[in-house]
């Protein structure tokens, strides 16, 4: 047994069973890969796979408790380097935080300036994407924190913090009707076309549910990923915006007027997620008491050490 057959038979389910794709994405050739594999079985006396011909189908009985094990091995693996690197370089290093353009553009940027001011040695990379490519990342071990909106509280293998909380809010241009009205409800701001998240994004699961609970079908003509892309296209009186009430900045958006809706649209919470069983590097600690003060180091690190499921 070595670690390029247990790398192999992880990759093997994050491409699908393909084996051509996780040849490719481990630089090997398929019969290598498929050998690998074969070598594996002979030697554990089981089969990993079921099989039809040469193709992989899926994960036997045994297989799918095999792989939870090959997990945390390669895990426990990636912490033995961390830990070297810890005590080899407690100040410099590489740390990966994936995160969507929301949070990206509003709600970092003061915390990514202190964290490069106080660890100038460290490598930050900012991995933009959508709540389950940050989820994948996290799991796949290619980001260190995430911070989203959607999903991240609902993967097992991560543990999830509050970051900060908030609220949607309208925006229209000045002069727009629905300045006039005193207590905005759904009903009149469906009779407009409305620019919001795509789906998936930035709390748009929350928007939807106030409106289907109002029993309100809203005509979204547009939808985008990118709050300053909606402020664009509502600023050309396209359609009215909701957006999260931090995208809103007086002076930048200095042409369109906020409408804070509170009682319209349920809370939302960012929340800040790490892989289960991680080690975390010093300065990586350093950032996420920095975002969730609250929680404190010794909690925070029991917390990410807790397996699946256990208390």
């Amino acid at each position: 047994m070595n670690f390029q057959q247990l790398r192999i038979i992880r990759e093997t389910l994050r491409q699908d069973f393909n084996l051509t794709e996780v040849a490719s994405a481990l630089y090997t050739s398929q019969p290598g890969v498929s050998k690998h594999i074969k070598d594996l079985e002979d030697e554990l006396g089981i089969e990993i796979f079921v099989r039809r011909g040469k193709r992989l189908l899926g994960l036997t009985e045994p297989g799918k408790e095999l792989v939870e094990v090959v997990n945390r091995i390669l895990l426990d693996t990636q912490n033995l380097r961390r830990i070297a690197d810890q005590f080899a370089s407690r100040e410099s290093g590489h740390f990966v935080v994936a995160t969507t353009h929301t949070q990206a553009r509003y709600a970092l940027p003061q915390i990514i300036k202190w964290f490069k001011t106080d660890y100038p040695r460290v490598h930050l990379a900012l991995h933009q994407g959508s709540p389950v490519d940050i989820a994948e990342q996290l799991v796949a071990g290619e980001a260190d924190v995430g911070i989203a909106t959607e999903r991240l509280d609902k993967v097992p293998e991560l543990v999830t913090f509050p970051f900060y909380r908030w609220y949607h809010a309208v925006i229209v241009p000045y002069g727009h009707p629905l300045l006039k009205v005193k207590d905005l409800t759904l009903e009149l701001i469906g009779e407009y076309p409305i620019i919001t998240y795509h789906e998936g994004f930035t709390g748009r699961t929350h928007i939807d549910k106030a409106f289907a609970d109002a029993g309100v079908v809203p005509d979204i003509v547009l939808s985008a990923i990118d709050a300053d892309v909606i402020k664009t296209y509502v600023e050309l009186d396209l359609g009215v915006g909701i957006v999260a009430s931090m995208a809103y900045d007086g002076f930048k958006d200095r042409n369109l007027a906020l409408i804070p809706v509170p009682h319209l649209f349920p809370e939302s919470t960012t929340r800040l997620a790490v892989r289960r069983g991680t080690y975390l590097r010093s300065y990586a600690l350093a950032f996420i008491e920095k975002v969730c003060p609250e929680i404190g180091e010794e909690n925070l690190k029991a917390a990410i050490q807790k397996q699946n499921g256990s208390e």
